[in-house]
């Protein structure tokens, strides 16, 4: 690898460096947003409600790494709390995309395990995708509370109740502020139910 093609690359590193952590510091503006979003998973967990995400491809892996986060632990060991992923099962998204169509993958779901008091989560980078907002809509229906993750624009900010968005249009810049959110809010969440405690290193 010649010097200049090292100094060229090294500059492109430098500049998706330098732009996620702009973009990151746009959640400081939105610090009111996460609260509120914390605070929602929390009175419905404490109720005996669910958290339930879902998104595509990244918005997929992202939507099963907070329900992750929930489910297991995040911080700390402490009790195991009640979220759902709607994309971990393969068998269930192929089955309703073949008998219904993709845009019902999370509609579906959300119809069959959602109920009144959940918080329903959709993620989305460009904002358009069809198969997150009929989820979203569905559950703004059965009396949920509904969040969006979404990008600087699309149609999906719109139909949910609490929305987060990022203000650029760069997928992995928005999905990288995404989990940073997501791993606030689950903070946010064990320290409200469980109390502050010792973060496991």
């Amino acid at each position: 690898m010649g010097s200049e093609v090292a100094m060229d690359m090294r500059g492109k590193i430098l500049v998706q460096i330098e732009e996620s952590i702009r973009v990151k510091k746009s959640l400081i503006e939105r610090a009111d947003v996460l609260l509120a979003i914390a605070v929602e998973m929390a009175k419905a967990l404490k109720n005996g409600n669910k958290v339930v995400l879902f998104g595509n491809g990244g918005s997929a892996a992202d939507a099963e790494h907070i329900a992750t986060e929930l489910s297991g632990r995040f911080a700390r060991d402490r009790a195991p709390l009640a979220a759902i992923a709607l994309s971990a099962s393969t068998t269930t998204v192929t089955a309703i995309a073949n008998d219904y169509g993709y845009e019902m993958v999370f509609s579906r779901q959300v119809r069959g395990i959602a109920r009144a008091g959940d918080v329903v989560v959709g993620i989305s980078t460009s904002g358009e995708s069809n198969n997150v907002i009929l989820g979203i809509e569905e559950a703004n229906r059965i009396g949920a509370v509904t969040v969006a993750f979404t990008g600087a624009r699309g149609r999906l900010s719109k139909v949910a109740q609490i929305v987060l968005t990022v203000p650029s249009r760069e997928t992995p810049r928005i999905q990288e502020v995404h989990i940073l959110a997501g791993h606030i809010v689950c903070g946010l969440v064990e320290d409200a139910l469980f109390g502050p405690g010792e973060v496991k290193k």
